[in-house]
């Protein structure tokens, strides 16, 4: 018999922490992609790192070990953000509410900067100050199994997501005011079932028009069969909110220009 390990605790210590511009929950991706933001690995010093990263420049891809440290609880049954209406083991999802909250993303490096102790990936599903367990280096042959994948995903339907002209005006408009996570977060919320109210915050407008709700932000789109027309951004705020004084969010000055810029609105 081998010694018992009931209850064992275990000490690690960070090796750095995660920069990025994805500070809420539902602004990260379900799994690294494309949509989202470059992020950064900050390495902390005095710890010979600068010798660790030998060799990582020779690496397309890495996986990356963090914790999830938004969460003080975990679940043993999980909703799966696509595919399935019913709960199932938290074992058989990526869910971040775990009994150890690990969470492991295989991110694409796009540089290093060894010197000051930074990685900077692409598409990162990480959050701002998450605490950086590990790094390895993603392995083809041992880490690919393509035909591998959980039953519940099987079931998930695609759909294709497409902006207006006037989203895309007003997307770019927002990007350049800082609100850069808007984008991401509206692809990876409406690419898999984009009208499911037990998994978003939605508003029913006709049989085929929604409303998806990000922060203070709308985004309204329209259903045709398997493709998703986000067909305008609009403010959450109405006219009373945005004249009382308290702001929350500091962003009611940014809602009166977008206001006044896209809907000719005087404020």
């Amino acid at each position: 018999m081998g010694s018992t390990v009931e209850n064992q605790k275990i000490k690690m210590t960070a090796l750095g922490h995660f920069i990025s511009d994805q500070v809420h929950a539902y602004e990260a991706g379900r799994q690294p992609d494309a949509a989202h933001s470059l992020g950064c690995i900050q390495l902390n010093s005095g710890f010979n790192f600068e010798q660790a990263l030998i060799g990582l420049e020779g690496c397309a891809r890495i996986w990356v070990l963090f914790v999830f440290h938004h969460n003080e609880h975990w679940k043993p049954m999980v909703l799966p953000p696509r595919g399935l209406s019913h709960k199932i083991g938290v074992f058989a999802t990526r869910s971040p509410y775990r009994p150890n909250p690990i969470g492991m993303s295989c991110l694409k490096i796009e540089r290093i900067d060894t010197a000051n102790l930074r990685i900077y990936v692409e598409g990162a599903d990480i959050l701002d100050g998450s605490p950086i367990l590990d790094i390895k280096p993603y392995i083809a042959y041992a880490d690919s199994f393509p035909a591998c994948e959980p039953d519940w995903l099987k079931t998930a339907e695609k759909f294709q997501v497409h902006f207006s002209a006037r989203t895309e005006e007003q997307l770019n408009w927002l990007e350049a005011k800082g609100v850069s996570q808007l984008r991401g977060f509206l692809l990876h919320q409406l690419e898999y079932e984009p009208t499911n109210f037990k998994k978003k915050r939605l508003i029913n407008k006709s049989s085929q028009n929604f409303v998806l709700a990000y922060r203070t932000w709308r985004a309204e789109f329209q259903l045709m069969d398997k493709n998703v027309s986000v067909i305008q951004i609009f403010s959450g705020y109405s006219e009373m909110d945005l004249a009382n004084n308290e702001d929350l969010y500091l962003d009611k000055e940014l809602h009166c220009l977008f206001k006044k810029r896209f809907f000719s609105e005087t404020i």
